[in-house]
């Protein structure tokens, strides 16, 4: 841990002049960039920027930080005995972004976990490089198809649907007008590369491969390395006029075949809700309490569909998602579906304060053959102090049905107040 910090202080401290650089000009405002504070909320893929910005290499030095503090109660049938929780404040979340402009048209995100629930050490969330022009090869280089095209290669967050635009990311939780994330949270880094073009009249589409894998190895298991995964997204972004906006995208991630398919668990920066419907008797940390993996272990095909509509200060956001998959040693697939809907409205000549609600629901047949539900109920209240600090609230409420009998969430439910700090720049 020392030695990851050692480092990180050595990059802060060389990067420090492009910092200062960065801050007395307009350069924090990157091309084709989504901000990270206030600018950013509703923004999902990158903006495509047409006016470069680029003088010479520069680093513009970013985090966020988050704190809650938790009161909330679980309970199940008592077969199993669940640990008691309290209330009280939860591990402090830190977050490190660093983002290069390299050269016109080229830049490099890089994000680093400084604390999570799940690593207390820093660690590489992923990274990526991106190319919207193609000057370094010759200037003016397929001029006309770079206006409309963006290339991202990397170990870096998969685009797949537009939830995970809208949830919280370890300690960047300033885009989420709530404080937990769906229960189905599909969320995953694997190495792979992004294709985007974006017309002129709010259509836009991208394609992708990756390697299907979270954890990296050459080890070979059943012999090959590993599959691959397919994304896809279609959709339309159109602002209407000055206070209706549309969007409708629809997205797919595939895989014939992986070691480990991670799409529901790869998060380790761990859920919002802290130590809950955890077994009495665990010695470790479940550090994706309420949340619901269907444990497609080898093979998954899963489809995304997201409205998202905004008039004035009204907004109402909606997942609808349909999955399949299995393991290996499983003979059939099986069936895991999620449906979200969210209605936030935003006050204010800055809509810097907002109230909102979302009710969540998962259904799925297990691998033991049994079908359960998830369902959740979240009310929500936010205020921009600034646009880089955020306060707000949500009262939750859980329940598990249908679980089997002596099973940990058998009537499980938990429900409770968290109050969460975001500071974002």
């Amino acid at each position: 841990m020392k030695s990851v910090l050692k480092l990180a202080t050595l990059v802060i401290v060389l990067t420090m002049g492009y910092s200062v650089s960065a801050q007395t000009t307009s350069k924090r405002d990157f091309n084709n960039y989504r901000q990270p504070d206030q600018r950013g909320v509703n923004v999902f893929e990158a903006p495509k920027d047409t006016i470069t910005m680029f003088d010479e290499l520069y680093v513009r030095i970013g985090g966020s930080f988050a704190l809650q503090y938790q009161a909330l109660d679980n309970e199940n049938s008592g077969v199993t005995p669940l640990s008691e929780v309290g209330s009280n404040f939860n591990l402090a979340t830190a977050n490190l972004d660093l983002d290069v402009a390299l050269y016109d048209g080229v830049s490099m995100h890089l994000r680093t976990y400084l604390s999570s629930r799940h690593h207390h050490e820093p660690y590489v969330k992923g990274g990526y490089f991106q190319i919207d022009k193609l000057d370094f090869i010759k200037e003016g280089f397929m001029e006309d198809l770079m206006k409309h095209t963006t290339i991202k290669i990397g170990h870096m967050e998969n685009n797949y649907g537009d939830a995970h635009f809208r949830r919280s990311d370890n300690a960047q939780a300033l885009y989420n007008p709530f404080v937990g994330n769906l229960i189905m949270d599909s969320f995953t880094t694997e190495v792979g590369a992004e294709v985007y073009y974006t017309a002129d009249n709010g259509l836009f589409g991208m394609v992708g491969f990756t390697n299907g894998k979270l954890n990296q190895s050459t080890t070979v298991s059943n012999g090959t390395t590993g599959g691959a995964a397919f994304l896809a997204k279609v959709g339309y972004d159109k602002q209407i006029n000055d206070d209706f906006r549309f969007r409708l995208t629809g997205s797919l991630y595939n895989t014939g075949y992986a070691p480990n398919v991670y799409l529901y668990s790869a998060d380790r920066a761990g859920s919002r809700y802290y130590s809950i419907m955890q077994d009495a008797t665990a010695t470790s940390d479940n550090f994706r309490s309420g949340r619901f993996d269907p444990g497609f272990k080898n093979q998954i095909t899963a489809i995304m569909i997201n409205p998202f509509v905004k008039y004035g200060g009204l907004e109402v956001f909606g997942t609808i998602e349909v999955t399949s998959g299995k393991a290996l040693s499983e003979a059939d697939r099986r069936d895991a579906n999620q449906y979200a809907g969210e209605v936030i409205y935003r006050f204010g000549e800055k809509e810097n304060v907002y109230l909102g609600g979302r009710y969540n629901t998962v259904s799925a047949e297990l691998a033991s053959g049994d079908d359960v539900s998830v369902d959740r109920f979240q009310l929500g209240a936010g205020w921009f102090m600034t646009k880089n600090v955020l306060m707000k609230a949500e009262y939750v409420s859980q329940s598990y049905n249908d679980y089997p009998t002596g099973d940990l969430l058998e009537e499980g439910k938990f429900d409770g107040v968290i109050l969460e700090a975001v500071i974002s720049f």
